[in-house]
């Protein structure tokens, strides 16, 4: 690690991360419409976020930051993949690392990994669906859309919460930070699918002031000191392919995860690769 590095990544693991994610909480949450319109033009400008996307355009119209975070993209902008089998890019953003577990090891950046089973929260018996199966990591940054919709059609088994740290999860943090996706505050959701075992895996970052899913509304903030899960039997969620999940405020990646001779990656999807909603990332087999 150089020192420019050094200067990015060492200050974050003292960083009172949960604390500066509730002050930024609550002001993407404000109203005040000198401080929203403020934050918004900065964001637009500073990441060249492209408007003409948004099915609401005028940045004034947002009742807050959060919102304009959260927008709404137009009718038909992102259509979602038709071909036999596929299963779509739930995200627009950049493949950070995608590929095949090796002994139940996740590559996070060259010469770091963590395990399936430290992900889902130590849980061993989450884990083994995906022990030898095939995961993507995909980045999302504060210019992209940050709702998250389904891959495939898939019918929610189990949700789990566990806390954590908010490191940063930028490529130069990722490839610095040892076990990051493992220690980020994240949330799991576990669903059945035509590719069998499917995870979703929302992680939170440093100044990520919410995470929500549509079942169950928000699940962070606040944060907690232990891990709760539900458990979904009866009144099960069923969610089509292309239909809304969750949803991030500001920057951050979801991990999808499937299990050993499941699915197969397009070849085209691949490390570095910027991606959008709905384009065909694989096939289930």
């Amino acid at each position: 690690m150089n020192i420019s590095t050094a200067l990015k990544v060492l200050p974050q693991y003292i960083l009172p991360h949960h604390a500066l994610s509730q002050l930024m909480s609550r002001m993407t949450h404000s109203e005040n419409a000198v401080l929203k319109n403020g934050l918004i033009r900065q964001i637009v400008q500073h990441y060249g976020v492209d408007m003409n996307d948004a099915l609401e355009q005028d940045i004034h119209a947002f009742k807050s930051f959060n919102a304009f975070f959260t927008r709404e993209l137009k009718p038909g902008l992102r259509p979602f993949t038709d071909a036999p089998n596929a299963i779509a890019c739930p995200a627009d953003g950049a493949v950070s690392q995608v590929g095949y577990l090796h002994d139940g090891h996740i590559m996070q950046a060259k010469g770091k990994t963590f395990t399936a089973v430290e992900l889902l929260g130590g849980s061993v018996e989450r884990a083994a669906p995906f022990q030898q199966g095939a995961f993507a990591t995909i980045y999302l940054s504060p210019k992209d859309y940050h709702r998250l919709h389904m891959p495939l059609t898939g019918i929610l088994k189990e949700m789990v919460h566990i806390p954590g740290r908010l490191f940063s999860v930028n490529t130069t943090t990722s490839q610095n930070v040892p076990r990051l996706f493992a220690r980020n505050e994240r949330v799991c959701c576990l669903f059945d699918t035509p590719a069998g075992p499917m995870a979703l895996i929302l992680v939170g970052a440093i100044f990520v002031s919410s995470i929500e899913t549509v079942w169950q509304g928000v699940i962070t903030p606040p944060s907690r000191t232990t891990i709760r899960s539900w458990s979904y039997q009866d009144t099960a969620p069923h969610l089509s392919m292309g239909d809304e999940m969750g949803r991030f405020n500001m920057g951050s990646t979801i991990i999808v995860l499937f299990g050993k001779d499941k699915m197969r990656w397009d070849s085209g999807f691949c490390a570095e690769k910027s991606v959008k909603l709905g384009e065909k990332m694989g096939v289930f087999l």
